[in-house]
């Protein structure tokens, strides 16, 4: 590394700052579904599921080994989210800050709830953002220090994030694109097609597993797609995935999209940055975040372009402190609704709740007893449950994971990756139905309702409130049943 590249301690300082706040929260309320999901993935070992590729559930493997709580599946994702912190900070480096635009780029980064958010929960998304820093990082570098080895740690970041989320896709055709509209010669060269093999052949065990079950996270993908694609979604579609950093933040990012534009050497950055926010605004522009990877190189021009905002204006230690105040004024804004530092029965009345990093994280524990005393209560009856079937991944792993030591009878779903694990040799005399009423009912003689159950402390969470049920005098057995109840959403 030269030495003009090298980052400033108050970078550093940053960085730390946020992993320790990170996992000083990180137990605060409880697991997310997809932890818990992605628990369970783990121990179903395999080159690719469903509705993801295998990194997320073979990192989570390990925690569960070593000891299963939220704080430890978090420790990972939280030192991911610093490495984003740094490498936004290296990039300004490379795009030509010096020391006050290295240092706010990390604050930048740090502040960014999108960060933040995804640092703070051990799912896909976070290892996502770090591979996208990481390929961008280390593509920059590869053409702006004339580096071409660099091309090879690409291929290396860039495979590893294919097997953590294929929204990498994205971003390499969106670079390819850019390097083809305006750095052409480059390709030329055999460096950026050896990196594009390495690559290649890291993802190949989760592009054959995927062709091998009929490819179903395309299925996902076109589902995605009618999801989230209303009228209301594309209205507000560019300012959701600018909000992402933080709204007083927004002049910085839109700076930075200038900067990149107007510099010859960068440009390619702002080729791909643009594609890749038309492609979420026209595909699914109800997932914001999907352009966000995006917000290292974005959030390091900007730093770059208010760093010379500072130093051409009067008064360079107001502007200093403006630019400064921006991110932690935004992140104080965001924090009460994206993490877990309001308490759990004040989380009802916060505004723009984040349900997903704060109210979903809410009330599992109680689910898995709600339905374990059901369950008790049928064997009371002499009419035990002989398996559980529930309306999505998340139910069934928090039954799954969090129930043992309960003896609950196999626990079955047909959404997503659990639809793959099938249902065993499990009975379908009489099933605990689980939000699950109204599929099953078709295919049982009888479906009644036993009890519905809610968070706790009235928080709005969006898996809860859910019926609790039972079905007897099934039509048919599981395995005929099955084909029926497969859902991928």
């Amino acid at each position: 590394m030269e030495r003009s590249d090298r980052l400033p301690v108050l970078a550093w300082v940053v960085a730390g700052v946020f992993v320790a706040g990170e996992l000083a929260l990180s137990g605060r309320y409880g697991f997310l579904s997809d932890e818990l999901y992605f628990v369970q993935a783990g121990r179903h070992l395999a080159f690719g599921y469903v509705d993801m590729p295998p990194l997320a559930p073979l990192v989570t493997r390990v925690t569960d080994l070593v000891g299963l709580s939220p704080t430890a599946i978090r420790v990972v994702p939280a030192l991911a989210g610093g490495a984003v912190v740094l490498i936004t900070a290296r990039i300004a480096a490379l795009f030509g800050a010096r020391r006050f635009g290295r240092v706010l780029a990390a604050l930048a980064a740090a502040c960014a709830p999108l960060v933040f958010a995804l640092a703070h929960l051990g799912i896909t998304e976070v290892y996502d953002l770090l591979a996208w820093a990481a390929v961008l990082l280390f593509v920059t570098t590869a053409l702006l220090r004339d580096r071409p080895r660099m091309w090879l740690a690409a291929g290396v970041a860039a495979g590893i994030g294919l097997q953590a989320n294929n929204l990498m896709a994205l971003l390499l055709l969106g670079l390819a694109a850019g390097l083809l509209l305006t750095r052409r010669p480059v390709l030329r060269t055999g460096w950026p097609w050896l990196g594009a093999g390495v690559a290649a052949v890291i993802w190949a065990p989760n592009v054959v597993w995927q062709a091998t079950h009929g490819w179903p996270q395309v299925t996902m993908a076109t589902r995605l797609h009618q999801i989230n694609s209303g009228s209301f979604a594309h209205v507000f579609g560019v300012l959701d995935q600018l909000a992402y950093a933080g709204l007083l933040v927004i002049p910085v990012l839109v700076a930075g999209f200038v900067l990149l534009w107007r510099t010859p050497e960068l440009r390619f950055l702002a080729v791909a940055a643009t594609l890749l926010v038309v492609f979420v605004l026209v595909w699914v522009p109800g997932k914001g975040y999907y352009s966000e990877g995006m917000a290292p190189a974005v959030l390091a021009a900007g730093s770059l372009a208010v760093e010379r905002w500072v130093c051409r204006g009067r008064r360079p230690a107001l502007r200093r402190g403006l630019a400064v105040a921006a991110p932690l004024l935004s992140m104080a804004v965001s924090l009460p609704s994206t993490l877990p530092v309001v308490p759990v029965g004040d989380l009802h009345e916060v505004r723009n709740l984040d349900r997903v990093t704060t109210a979903d994280t809410v009330g599992w524990p109680q689910f898995v007893h709600a339905v374990a005393a059901e369950d008790a209560s049928l064997t009371e009856a002499g009419r035990p449950a002989t398996s559980i079937f529930t309306a999505n991944y998340g139910q069934a792993a928090a039954l799954d994971v969090l129930g043992d030591g309960l003896r609950l009878p196999p626990v079955l779903s047909g959404h997503d990756t659990y639809s793959l694990w099938g249902p065993g040799h499990a009975s379908d005399r009489t099933v605990l139905a689980v939000g699950t009423l109204g599929p099953l009912r078709p295919y049982f003689g009888e479906c009644r309702r036993l009890t519905t159950y809610r968070a706790p402390d009235h928080v709005p969470n969006d898996y809860f409130p859910v019926p609790i049920g039972v079905c007897t005098h099934p039509r048919g057995d599981w395995r005929t049943l099955w084909p029926h109840l497969i859902h991928y959403d």
